[in-house]
């Protein structure tokens, strides 16, 4: 069986990936997605690792039994352009590490860290103790979260405040969540956002991007949550309203956000500005680059199982994860 690995993101654990394949595997490494250089290397292969499939590489590649990205989402995935007889697997294995990411972010927030850090970067020592203007920061102990989308990466995180000795709410499309089993004070549908923004101290953005979450917090919801209210956002940056998340964060109507994805994206070189707005200029704000789930835990974890389904489909077994089959 030969396979061709064309994502950077899995370089760093080809160690991990080759010693799971299966014996007389034979792998082809690519140190970044080039459709060129991949195309003259798929003609043989009987898998393809990377994160985009394109018409061209459908046409040369007749061998094909899987395509499979190392990550959730297969938008560069081209269906059409998939050989008959091929399927495309995902993974996911990043819930972990942005559990860990939302934990961390808010307890930055409500501790106000890097403004402590700035400024005692001055010479300024801003707590409490020295200046009777600053308010004692509160804990996440008995914090109010609501969770807005509660699939794997929000449940996830709510088991881990929980730890923090916080309080939950799940709002979800559906509603179906149970409050009871999830140890949440209770749950709701997307048309009880409001009512629970009104009682939390902190939002988690995790539900998917589609036609009916865009902008789904906007001005109103941000309201909702208070001046005292803190959102983290690890979903899709459109989920949150570009300017109206802007306008509270600059008029201080909530205190503050951690924003892990963006309304503007860069090209390969990593260079670009994340949103027409200045956010930058905002003390009030954490900005990450889309990272939170990128860490060696993830993509060991994608590696073996990616590694796993290749097994299986040597074994002639069902694969995990399928999301399109042709």
């Amino acid at each position: 069986m030969r396979i061709v690995i064309a994502d950077s993101n899995l370089m760093p654990q080809r160690a991990t990936f080759e010693a799971a394949l299966p014996e007389g595997t034979v792998t082809s490494w690519h140190d970044s997605w080039n459709e060129h250089s991949v195309l003259t290397d798929l003609k043989d292969a009987d898998v393809y690792v990377g994160p985009k499939f394109t018409a061209a590489m459908g046409a040369e590649a007749r061998n094909l039994r899987l395509v499979h990205v190392a990550g959730a989402g297969y938008d560069g995935i081209d269906a059409a352009a998939l050989p008959a007889g091929t399927v495309c697997a995902n993974t996911f294995h990043h819930e972990g590490s942005i559990a860990e990411h939302i934990a961390t972010v808010l307890v930055a927030l409500r501790r106000n860290l890097l403004g402590q850090d700035a400024a005692l970067r001055t010479g300024v020592w801003s707590s409490s103790v020295y200046s009777p203007d600053i308010r004692q920061p509160e804990t996440l102990r008995g914090a109010v979260v609501t969770f807005l989308g509660f699939g794997h990466i929000g449940s996830a995180a709510w088991k881990l405040l929980q730890a923090f000795g916080a309080e939950g709410i799940a709002i979800t499309r559906s509603g179906s969540v149970n409050a009871q089993e999830n140890s949440l004070r209770w749950t709701g549908a997307t048309d009880r956002l409001g009512e629970a923004l009104s009682e939390s101290d902190v939002l988690v953005v995790s539900i998917p991007l589609d036609a009916g979450t865009t902008s789904l917090i906007g001005a109103a919801e941000l309201d909702d949550l208070g001046p005292e209210g803190q959102i983290v956002n690890v979903a899709r940056g459109p989920v949150v309203d570009e300017a109206a998340l802007y306008e509270a964060l600059k008029e201080r109507r909530i205190a503050g956000a951690a924003v892990d994805v963006w309304y503007q994206y860069p090209g390969t070189d990593g260079r670009g500005e994340p949103s027409a707005l200045p956010f930058g200029r905002l003390d009030n704000v954490i900005m990450t680059p889309h990272s939170s789930g990128v860490t060696a835990e993830t993509f060991r974890g994608r590696a073996r199982e990616i590694a796993e389904n290749i097994t299986r489909l040597s074994a002639n077994q069902p694969l995990k994860n399928v999301v399109i089959s042709r």
